[in-house]
């Protein structure tokens, strides 16, 4: 029993540090906001691809910046003790799930039911991502 208990903190070190690593690489990328600058251009067809390039650029820091949530989110949850329970039906998830996605929320089962949106039934999800603090 100990050494599981050993084992189980070992794991977690290991989100926690997985977890702390990718929050500082996504506040780097997050800081870059020179791909987001308007420049002008006097050709027509520049300018259009530099706008095509700001728009991906702030799709992308858009992404980052929820993904970023998610992880300081998940650090909230190691520190509460609630890390590796589902948010939806509040059973453990799985450590594979948690290996490959350490900021996930939700079990694969209800994940999948929030990705297919209402069931048949009609009932529906009621979750939500946080807002940023």
């Amino acid at each position: 029993m100990r050494k599981e208990t050993d084992m189980q903190i070992e794991k977690l070190e290991r989100h926690k540090a997985a977890l702390e690593s990718k929050a500082g690489d996504l506040i780097r990328t997050l800081r870059d906001r020179k791909l987001i600058a308007v420049e002008y251009t006097p050709e027509a067809c520049e300018q259009g691809v530099l706008a095509a390039q700001r728009d991906l650029a702030v799709v992308t820091l858009d992404r980052d910046s929820r993904l970023l949530r998610e992880v300081k989110a998940a650090l909230a949850r190691i520190a509460d003790g609630t890390y590796g329970n589902c948010e939806v039906c509040e059973e453990e998830i799985k450590p594979k799930r948690l290996d490959a996605v350490p900021w996930t929320r939700c079990c694969l089962q209800c994940q999948e039911s929030i990705d297919r949106g209402p069931n048949p039934a009609g009932a529906q999800f009621s979750y939500r991502l946080p807002m940023a603090a």
